[in-house]
């Protein structure tokens, strides 16, 4: 073989070899492995890509995943935690939690107490179609590329004061994250995200919370088609740029639906406004912003 063609050979190889490591587990090499007792032991002896299946019964929580995996519930399984700390920790790739009842988590926002937290090593992580009641946090997005929050019920502490309470989920640096499909009640905010960009937030229900979305120092993302029932402000958007905010509804929000702080270059197009709101729309210092067939009813100011 000609040294060229040789040295190309090689360096497809090394491409090759490197590409297919950075792939998630193959399917073929997975398992799926009931538990009936210690989950967290379940959690430790399993392979990475292993899918644990959990019984009708209740969990230890204060978990700990440290190896990409798949725990399901099937709408049954209950995981309580200890009342301190998160109730699940995920510090692994391409991890899924799907079917979970999920509760127990502490009441420190210092350590950002949690139903679910995913920490920047959970990138591809995938919460689906849990049930997350009466933690501080439903679920903390910490710096986790690429996570998808699909239709999870979430509840929070309505024993405490809205401002002693957590967000409902909760997203910090976290490029490329989903959420869409979840219903979230009685937290502080429905969804807060500060400091990350292409974020996708669609679809999803929020009611009696303070803002139901929450933009803090986001740009390049993108608010469709969610609805903010009952809340003192629908969407707060504030120091972030370059947003898409359409086909949105705020209903009987009582101070806001929309509000515009320091946000510059977004597009609002087809929200609607309705049910007795203060100010339908509150812009602030925001600069090249386009409004375009928004509807605005029953407010004392349009």
């Amino acid at each position: 073989m000609p040294i060229q063609r040789k040295f190309l050979w090689q360096i497809w190889v090394a491409v090759a070899v490197i590409a297919a490591a950075s792939l998630p587990i193959p399917l073929a090499q997975a398992r799926e492995i009931n538990v009936s007792e210690n989950l967290q032991e379940a959690i430790d002896d399993a392979a990475p890509g292993d899918t644990l299946i959990l019984s009708n019964k209740t969990y230890a929580g204060s978990l700990v995943i440290s190896k990409p995996l798949t725990i399901l519930g099937r709408g049954q399984a209950k995981i309580v935690g200890t009342s301190l700390g998160s109730v699940i920790h995920v510090k692994a790739p391409y991890t899924t939690l799907k079917g979970l009842f999920i509760t127990g988590s502490g009441l420190l926002l210092e350590t950002q107490d949690s139903g679910i937290f995913l920490d920047k090593q959970a990138s591809g992580a995938i919460i689906e179609d849990n049930i997350i009641s009466d933690n501080l946090i439903g679920i903390y997005v910490s710096g986790a590329e690429n996570a998808h929050v699909t239709g999870n019920q979430i509840t929070g502490r309505r024993d405490l004061r809205m401002n002693e309470r957590g967000n409902g989920i909760q997203i910090w640096n976290a490029p490329g994250t989903i959420i869409e499909k979840n219903d979230i009640r009685y937290g502080r905010d429905g969804i807060f995200v500060t400091t990350s960009k292409r974020n996708i937030f669609k679809a999803n229900s929020m009611q009696d919370l303070r803002f139901a979305i929450h933009y803090m120092y986001t740009n390049d993302s993108q608010v469709i088609g969610n609805r903010s029932l009952r809340n003192h402000i629908g969407y707060a958007i504030m120091s972030s740029s370059h947003l898409t905010v359409e086909d949105n509804l705020s209903e009987q929000d009582r101070d806001r639906g929309f509000l515009f702080n320091y946000a510059n270059h977004v597009v609002a197009k087809r929200n609607v406004v309705r049910g007795g709101t203060e100010k339908c729309i509150f812009i602030y210092n925001s600069n090249k912003n386009y409004f375009e067939e928004n509807l605005l009813s029953d407010c004392a100011i349009g």
